[in-house]
């Protein structure tokens, strides 16, 4: 009888044996997938932001990149760039005796909104130089500029 046992158990036909399977069952792979899903958001969110604020530091750094070569075209020229055609994407900034200020005026990152540049008289003894911001907490500035809706956005104005 014990022989017998001892076969049984070893072909598997023993009917207290079970049958081992190897690998996951239908609801593992669903909580590991939603684990999955959860992270992805949460990782594209943050990486949404970082990109975001990344957009925003390039405008300032724009800006103020604009705000030197304005004040080294007053020293060498003295009066601030005032022709319209200076604040296009691309154009170079020629100082009086044909000096580069500003190789390339700056154009935003995510090309969807241009920096506005506005001389604030006549004269053209003083400028304000804004950037459209994409995060509102980036939207500390500096006196306020001459134009209509400064609301979202980041401005220089002239240093003297």
């Amino acid at each position: 009888m014990l022989l017998q046992v001892q076969m049984f158990h070893q072909l598997g036909v023993c009917c207290n044996m079970k049958k081992k399977f190897s690998g996951f069952t239908l609801v593992e792979l669903m909580i590991a997938m939603s684990i999955i899903a959860i992270l992805s958001v949460v990782l594209s969110a943050s990486f949404s932001k970082a990109q975001r604020d990344g957009r925003d530091r390039k405008r300032i750094d724009d800006l103020k990149a604009v705000q030197n070569a304005a004040e080294e075209m007053n020293l060498l020229s003295g009066t601030y760039p005032v022709t319209s055609a200076a604040y296009v994407a691309g154009v170079r900034w020629l100082a009086a005796g044909g000096q580069t200020v500003l190789e390339s005026y700056p154009e935003d990152p995510k090309n969807d909104s241009s920096y506005v540049y506005s001389l604030s008289n006549i004269s053209s003894t003083t400028y304000c130089v804004c950037a459209l911001m994409e995060n509102p907490k980036n939207e500390v500035s500096g006196p306020a500029c001459d134009f209509t809706n400064p609301a979202g956005y980041f401005c220089i104005k002239n240093r003297q």
